[in-house]
Parts: structure tokens; C-alpha cells; sequence
């Protein structure tokens, strides 16, 4: 990783731009933001300055259905010394040509340029991340990496390199921030600001999720079968080859399952899948067919039939 000069011990304040999109997650907005907020009242002077933008200027619907106020348009951005845009959901609608564009075209002019969660995808449709080492959210790694084969996408919480951050989700983003907090101010302060959220420091280069930290009570034969249904989503094994693998019988890891989880081996292999079409359906153009293949179902009817059976409507409603 080369560093950025924006990683360096500094007593001039850093001013960093958030460009948040529509249909984004409050948490990814108070990740970003608040331990910066924290360190400031920490320092007790203001060594962190931020401001909100959106694509045209106009408060930001969130997911919880709030509505985000902004500072202006992203033109307002310029001046700061970072730029990092926070996206979600809809990439499809939110992600305009304009938006790509003025994003392409405003990069250069921030030391810093960066996506939290599904921004990676916004960031990689403006060609910001050719050439550069990225992350993006665990359900999205695979999908970025086959469609942008210039960016070297690995499954970290959140990757700097060079002039570019990529954060997978909202916790990885107070991850970066303190790790941001730490390089400018200090690992005493970082650890000040994290205890503040009763959170520890994380290491970008750590795993997005933890099998053994997913659940302090669960069993860790069943964390591994989580681990590989979530890794073979394109290719789903059936249960008994899971089993096999975590060294248990099919029987005892449906035991295992239905303790910890209410269902079945089978049952929670086949949700990741269907759960994963959704998002492709939401907050992708693919075609059914190429849905269908990348969430390993045989055919376009296949996925058809267990999706209105799991959700009560056929794929194409979510793209009326």
C-alpha cells in the first residue's frame, strides 16, 4: 500500500467531502462522520471539517426514510481535501450518466477519492479504480471483479492505495476513520474514539466477516458451512458435500443449523442465492439469464419459480 499524504501526522485541519446518493444508509453517513465528530471534541479544537453534498444539491432520501439535508451540489465538494461518496441500494437509478460523468471529471481535484459499500460500483463505472487494488461488500466482490477485470478486487473491510479508498460497508467505514484518526493524531486517540462507541480498532486488511465473530454462542462447524455457502453463491454444493467438508453428517449439521439458525442447511443456502438475485435485480442491469447464472440457478425459470415462491412476485416486478 503507498501511502497518501493525507496519512501523515498533521495540525492542519483536513476537510473531506461526502457525497451521498440516494437510497444510501444513515449508518454509512454517522460512520463516516461521527468519529470524526468524536475526535474533534476529543482534540478539543477542530481538526476535522466535513461537508455533505448530493448529486444535484437537494436533500437525500435514505433507506429508513429519512431525508438527508445537504450543503449543495457536488460542485460544492471541491475544496476539501477528500472526496468519499456513500451509496446502497438502486445503483441502476441513482448512478445517472451525469452523476458518472461529474464524478470522472471532479476526481482530480481531490488528494483523496473514495466509495463506502456499493460506491466501489460507482466509482469503477467512472473508470476511477482501473489499475488500483479495491474492495467493495462481500456479496458484490465477485460480481465487481468479473465485470471490471482492470481493478484488483480483494475481500478486505476497507483498501487504500495510492490516491483511492474503497470501504466495504457502514463498519468498515468508523474502521477507516480511525485508522485515519490514528495516522493523522495517534493511536491513543484513535483508541479514545473508538472506546467512545464502545468499538475496537480493526485492520483494513481483515476479513469483512469473522466466521468465529459472526456469533459468540455458534457453533464453529456452522460458521464454516456459512462461510461456504456465502463463497459459492454462483456455484452452490449440495448440503451433504457441506457437511462433508465441516466433517460432520448431514443429519447432525441440520441439528447444528436448526439450533442456531431456525432452518435448514438447504433452506439457508438457497435464501443467500435468492437474497443475492434480489440485489442483481435492484442494483444491476443484468439480464434474467445473467442473474440467474451468477446465483446458480440452471435457467431464468428456475430462479422465476423460487423467487415468487420466497417473495411473493416474480423477478421483473422489481424492475417495473
Amino acid at each position: 500500500m503507498t501511502e497518501n499524504a493525507i496519512f501523515q501526522p498533521s495540525r492542519d485541519p483536513l476537510t473531506i467531502a461526502l457525497l451521498v446518493l440516494p437510497q444510501a444508509s444513515i449508518l454509512e453517513v454517522a460512520s463516516a462522520l461521527d468519529p470524526l465528530r468524536n475526535a474533534n471534541r476529543q482534540l478539543g479544537h477542530e481538526a476535522y471539517r466535513w461537508r455533505v453534498v448530493s448529486p444535484d444539491g437537494a436533500p437525500v432520501p435514505l433507506t429508513c426514510g429519512i431525508e438527508l439535508p445537504s450543503s449543495g451540489p457536488l460542485s460544492h465538494a471541491v475544496g476539501a481535501e477528500a472526496l468519499i461518496v456513500a451509496a446502497g441500494y438502486r445503483l441502476g437509478e441513482v448512478a445517472t450518466r451525469p452523476l458518472i460523468h461529474d464524478l470522472r471529471r471532479i476526481a482530480p481535484r481531490f488528494a483523496l477519492v473514495g466509495g463506502i459499500d456499493a460506491a466501489p460500483w460507482v466509482l469503477a463505472r467512472a473508470g476511477l479504480l482501473d489499475g488500483y487494488r479495491a474492495t467493495v461488500h462481500w456479496e458484490d466482490l465477485e460480481d465487481l471483479a468479473a465485470s471490471h477485470p482492470h481493478i484488483d478486487v480483494v475481500p478486505d473491510r476497507f483498501v487504500i492505495d495510492r490516491n483511492r479508498v474503497t470501504i466495504a460497508g457502514a463498519a468498515p467505514a468508523a474502521d477507516f476513520m480511525l485508522h485515519l484518526i490514528r495516522t493523522r493524531h495517534g493511536a491513543a486517540l484513535a483508541r479514545q474514539v473508538a472506546s467512545s462507541f464502545l468499538a475496537t480498532v480493526r485492520k483494513g486488511s481483515e476479513p469483512q466477516i469473522a466466521p468465529e465473530a459472526q456469533e459468540p454462542a455458534l457453533d464453529p462447524r456452522v460458521a464454516q458451512a456459512l462461510a461456504r455457502m456465502e463463497a459459492r453463491i454462483d456455484a452452490p454444493e449440495p448440503a451433504s458435500d457441506t457437511a462433508k467438508a465441516v466433517g460432520l453428517s448431514p443429519r447432525r449439521l441440520e441439528s447444528l443449523f436448526r439450533a442456531a439458525l431456525g432452518t435448514t442447511p438447504a433452506s439457508h443456502a438457497l435464501d443467500l442465492r435468492l437474497q443475492a438475485a434480489r440485489r442483481m435485480l435492484t442494483d444491476t442491469r443484468h439480464p434474467l439469464a445473467e442473474v440467474a447464472l451468477r446465483t446458480g440457478f440452471s435457467s431464468p425459470s428456475t430462479l422465476s419459480r423460487a423467487f415468487r415462491a420466497r417473495f411473493g412476485q416474480p423477478p421483473g416486478a422489481l424492475r417495473r
